[in-house]
């Protein structure tokens, strides 16, 4: 299947790629993460560690690798709307907390928001840009939070 761009064209800030490294042990740098989304209004309704699960169903010798999926009730609900309902698939906004090497964790996340815009699925593109603009926001300030 062609893509109908080139993937490797694309500026990071147009699919909202960002991106921190934290000098701690994994399970500190989750916490962090964890804590600085609920401080910047993000819920976390989902958690789970692909490494565990991959390193224990198929022995893939992974290090370790977790998954935060945040979402503000708020943002999501304005997002269905603009989306009529599309963007669901792509919930929740993954934050995601891998180990670099120990001591060294990088914390990743690509806008799901900004994602949506670019495959075309906005009904609605005035509320999908102030939705963007809102959750960029709020992901600056996490973020932000992390590099303190």
């Amino acid at each position: 299947m062609a893509i109908p761009f080139d993937p490797h064209e694309l500026d990071p800030e147009e699919y909202g790629e960002t991106r921190a490294t934290l000098s701690t042990d994994h399970e500190s740098a989750i916490e962090r993460v964890r804590e600085a989304c609920l401080d910047e209004g993000f819920g976390i309704p989902v958690e789970f560690s692909p490494s565990e699960l991959l390193n224990e169903k198929v022995d893939a010798d992974r290090d370790p690798y977790y998954v935060l999926g945040a979402c503000n009730p708020r943002m999501a609900n304005r997002a269905l709307d603009a989306t009529d309902g599309r963007i669901g698939g792509l919930f929740p906004c993954n934050m995601i907390v891998r180990e670099v090497e120990p001591g060294t964790q990088e914390v990743y996340h690509v806008s799901i928001m900004k994602i949506a815009r670019l495959l075309g699925l906005p009904v609605d593109d005035e509320e999908m840009d102030a939705i963007i603009d809102d959750t960029g926001e709020m992901v600056d300030a996490v973020f932000a939070e992390l590099e303190e």
